[in-house]
């Protein structure tokens, strides 16, 4: 492996990271006016969670393990700790009320002085949990010289139910359903739910481990099965699936320092968009009071109708962000959405780390995922990333020894 391919993999990687804390302020906020007016008109760089958060429907969310199972088997069941107060779950009792809707979405959700921050209590740039969780697939590789699913799996277990790892109390629908299906007896190579029960498994949250599990792969083919393949050990879905088989080969088309504007334009050529823009979505899932009431074969349909029309990357990196965000795409987790909303930034922004990731941030919705994803593409597209960006990391230290880890191993032919 060459110096330079090296090099935009320690970039990439450092994109992603910035990226998630850049973005981890603003996360579901939904209302671009809430995160200009609690921003102080936008973010600017890293920033700590701010209390309260206008729109957050954290408070209730549900987890409900099998316990009795989960003991006979042996298995942990607490991957909450000392965050389960904001959760509905089979071992404890939700104490904050929700008798209010949120406005943006349509969800129960409680007063506006007990909605707390997804990420309440993180500091200026510190990293999310899925970012915390691609640490954990860095340090499995770095430790065993390649990727190991067993090995993984038994790190990504272990670091989610062992208390004190996490100050994030967020945690994605994905990783609730896989721990509750772990606990009523599936192995951990099925434990994954199903995007087709239920909707949200398909989210750029499925992206991104995957992408960077690429990074191992020596050709584009290679990198893709890869990708795939560990794909499915969280997140059964075909949107993700479809995503990364843009995202994984653009990536590597920007490793070998391809022209990234061209890139992008040509990968992008392939995606289809959806027919319902973001803000009909929107206003469908507040019709349903939340999207949780949607019927099943209607939200299926709202998020696989595609245009027929190819995606022209070019034409929509011309329009100004207000004629694209929310009014043609939507900013919730679904790539369908997020990836040509990313791809979007990138290519108004020129490919500029700094500038991509902020716009991006205060674009709201899932904007840690898709900045984490984004991050990946713009810092491999770089031959340096700045050192502001490194330094502004809670704990760049460590992260920068994992990542020079995880691209030891890579140089040395270390896929699987």
């Amino acid at each position: 492996m060459t110096e330079e391919r090296q090099r935009r993999i320690r970039n990439a990687l450092w994109g992603l990271f910035a990226g998630d804390a850049l973005a981890m302020p603003a996360h579901w906020f939904y209302s671009l006016e809430n995160v200009r007016k609690t921003f102080d008109g936008g973010l600017t760089g890293y920033q700590s969670a701010p209390h309260p958060h206008p729109e957050s429907f954290m408070v209730g969310m549900s987890y409900q393990p099998d316990i009795e199972t989960a003991a006979a088997l042996g298995r942990p069941y607490d991957i909450l700790h000392e965050h389960a107060r904001f959760y509905d779950t089979s071992y404890s009792k939700l104490a904050i009320d929700r008798d209010e809707r949120e406005s943006e979405h349509g969800n129960a959700a409680p007063r506006l002085e007990d909605r707390y921050h997804y990420h309440h209590g993180l500091e200026a740039g510190e990293n999310t949990t899925g970012a915390q969780l691609v640490r954990v697939l860095l340090r499995s590789v770095a430790r065993i010289g390649r990727y190991d699913e067993e090995a993984f799996l038994d790190d990504f277990i272990a670091f989610l139910s062992s208390p004190g790892n996490r100050r994030d109390p967020y945690l994605e629908i994905y990783l609730r359903c896989w721990f509750e299906n772990y606990t009523r007896g599936r192995p951990a190579h099925g434990a994954a739910e199903r995007q087709r029960r239920i909707w949200s498994i398909g989210s750029h949250g499925g992206m991104i481990r995957s992408l960077v599990l690429s990074l191992l792969g020596e050709t584009d083919y290679l990198a893709l099965g890869m990708a795939i393949e560990h794909q499915n050990l969280t997140h059964r879905s075909g949107n993700v699936a479809a995503a990364l088989g843009i995202t994984v080969t653009l990536l590597h088309d920007l490793l070998r320092g391809e022209d990234p504007r061209e890139a992008s334009v040509r990968r992008a050529a392939s995606l289809r968009t959806p027919r319902v823009t973001g803000e009909v979505l929107f206003q469908t899932y507040r019709d349903h009071r939340g999207p949780g009431n949607i019927p099943s074969l209607t939200m299926w349909e709202l998020h696989t109708r595609l245009s027929e029309e190819p995606f022209d990357l070019e034409e929509l990196a011309r329009l100004p962000v207000e004629d694209v965000v929310l009014k043609r795409l939507g900013t919730a987790c679904y790539p369908e959405h997020g990836l040509p909303l990313a791809l979007y930034f990138a290519a108004r922004c020129n490919f500029d780390v700094r500038e991509a990731l902020l716009a991006n941030a205060n674009a709201g919705g899932d904007n840690v995922h898709r900045n984490a994803v984004l991050g990946l593409l713009v810092g491999a597209a770089q031959e340096e990333i700045s050192k502001d960006l490194r330094a502004g990391l809670r704990e760049g230290e460590a992260i920068g020894q994992e990542i020079d880890a995880f691209v030891e191993v890579a140089a040395a032919g270390g896929a699987w």
